[in-house]
């Protein structure tokens, strides 16, 4: 097996933007190929990504989008776990491609649990009154269905992203999965904040 260098590290590194560690392991197993190397990082971030949910984001970055005509604006923070994937052009873009379907779809919270609570109890209120005539035994599955969907809309994590033709109709938690996949870090859609003019 021929002797891993640390510029093979730093270039598996700078393709997938996995660990030190994780790269020179996957070079060793693979002894030395450097496509099947980086196969074995996918691999294992797949399984990890979950796992990674709970490590703490303190590194990240604010990206910006103004919409043509200056009337909607939108800042929004996506943390992750190092400066080094912050700077990741795949991670940068994201956040990038966010602002943009944050200024389009108009989100009122990143999660199910930033829902303001007034504005989830008076959906649920209304779905309850729409479902009055319907027999009982069905009214509380009829509202539920109608708040799941009301979430869908309003929640960014829930949302499917605007640019369909680029992300083929998935949501915004699955395009947060699959970057926390593929750079092996806990990535988090921190927060946001949509500016309207006359809003």
């Amino acid at each position: 097996m021929s002797a891993i260098t640390a510029q093979d590290v730093k270039a598996l590194r700078d393709r997938t933007g996995a660990g030190v560690l994780a790269c020179r392991e996957a070079l060793s197993e693979s002894d030395g190929d450097v496509e099947r190397a980086v196969e074995i990082l996918r691999t294992r971030g797949e399984a990890q990504a979950a796992k990674r949910a709970g490590a703490e984001a303190r590194e990240g970055a604010v990206q910006s989008y103004i919409h043509a005509g200056a009337k909607i604006g939108v800042l929004v923070e996506v943390d992750c776990q190092t400066d080094f994937v912050a700077r990741n052009e795949k991670f940068v873009e994201f956040a990038r491609d966010l602002a943009l379907h944050i200024a389009a779809a108009a989100p009122i919270a990143v999660s199910d649990e930033d829902v303001p609570p007034e504005e989830r109890e008076r959906e649920e209120r209304i779905a309850t009154e729409q479902a009055a005539d319907r027999p009982e035994n069905v009214r509380e599955r009829i509202v539920n269905g109608k708040l799941n969907k009301w979430l869908d809309e309003v929640v960014l994590l829930r949302q499917k992203h605007v640019n369909e033709d680029k992300h083929g109709g998935k949501t915004i938690e699955e395009l947060r999965a699959a970057l926390s996949a593929e750079t092996r870090e806990n990535i988090v859609v921190r927060r946001f904040a949509r500016f309207a003019v006359g809003g």
